[in-house]
């Protein structure tokens, strides 16, 4: 049975392929984004607002969300 961790605004994320939860804000995380963007390997989650949490998945896909890291982390 796959656990779901809610990432905001009704979207969620398989508990059991998250890796990492990170804040957007440092260098190589935007870079790795901008990479993953450019392989069509980023899932957009914010529904428009400002990306405040970076999920990398073990299947290298990216998924951005609107909440914080914190916020994320506790849900799970």
């Amino acid at each position: 049975m796959n656990n779901f961790i809610n990432i905001g605004y009704g979207n969620t994320v398989a508990a059991a392929k998250v890796v990492s939860i990170v804040s957007p804000d440092a260098a190589p995380i935007k870079r790795a984004v901008q990479e993953a963007r450019e392989r069509g390997h980023v899932v957009d989650a914010t529904c428009g607002r400002r990306t405040r949490a970076v999920i990398f998945t073990d299947s290298q896909y990216i998924v951005l969300s609107a909440l914080l890291p914190e916020t994320i982390a506790q849900r799970g």
